[in-house]
């Protein structure tokens, strides 16, 4: 969609990159994407009103600017974050909010997710939380996982150097389970253990989740960064950690 509204106002054919797939439903509010232009855009903010006009109300490009050739919406980032809202409301999500919320009418315990989310933190292989592609790694560093309050919303802050397919929704579907009283912190930071996906972990809804910013080196650092991004990770050790 965004790639055939660019190609049609630029005249030519565009390819894609984004920082992050999600999945249906995941909202990206802090999405970045980079094409290869011929010739250039010399008026960036006049074809941010142009595409405007060729994407769906549900779909906007903010801001568009040039880069060095070695920027790579993907392969460049050093960060992702992500946040998952959910409302423990009785009467559910309010409507103006409903598309970007999760209602759980429950009583949740706000310090055990705390604990449960810190207990994730580091370098670990989270085998457990993704879904399994064939020659990509799920050793992953999780530098932020923890939540706030803002009356019934409970908001889950998730940041990483990168995500594994699914990983953050697991993260805080196993997570919810421990407010709920039906899992312990222990069993959570036990399934870092295991090595193919946990069907213990339940996926916690798309719509509660957003892309909301990616972050990345600066200039000189950008060739550097798409080597390191490319090479397979293992934990120091040993591919398992053992």
């Amino acid at each position: 969609m965004l790639e055939d509204a660019i190609s049609t106002v630029l005249r030519q054919p565009v390819q894609l990159t984004v920082a992050g797939r999600t999945d249906a439903g995941v909202h990206a509010s802090g999405q970045v994407a980079h094409v290869d232009v011929e010739g250039g855009i010399e008026e960036p903010d006049r074809l941010v009103r142009r595409l405007a006009r060729f994407l769906p109300p549900d779909v906007r490009v903010t801001a568009i600017a040039a880069v060095p050739l070695e920027f790579d919406a993907r392969f460049s980032a050093i960060r992702r974050h992500y946040e998952y809202r959910v409302t423990t409301a009785r009467y559910g999500a309010e409507p103006l909010r409903a598309r970007d919320t999760v209602s759980v009418p429950k009583v949740l315990d706000l310090d055990t997710m705390r604990a449960a989310s810190h207990a994730l933190l580091g370098l670990h292989d989270f085998a457990a939380f993704c879904r399994r592609r064939e020659g990509a790694t799920t050793v992953r560093e999780l530098q932020r996982f923890d939540w706030t309050r803002e009356g019934d919303i409970l908001t889950a802050h998730v940041s990483a150097d990168a995500f594994c397919w699914s990983m953050v929704r697991s993260l805080v579907g196993a997570v919810l389970a421990v407010g709920e009283g039906r899992r312990t912190v222990e069993w959570t930071s036990g399934l870092l253990r295991e090595r193919e996906r946990s069907s213990a972990v339940l996926v916690a809804p798309a719509h509660g989740l957003s892309l909301v910013r990616v972050d990345y080196p600066a200039n000189e650092d950008l060739a550097a960064r798409n080597a390191a991004t490319r090479e397979v990770r293992a934990l120091p050790g040993g591919c398992c950690g053992d």
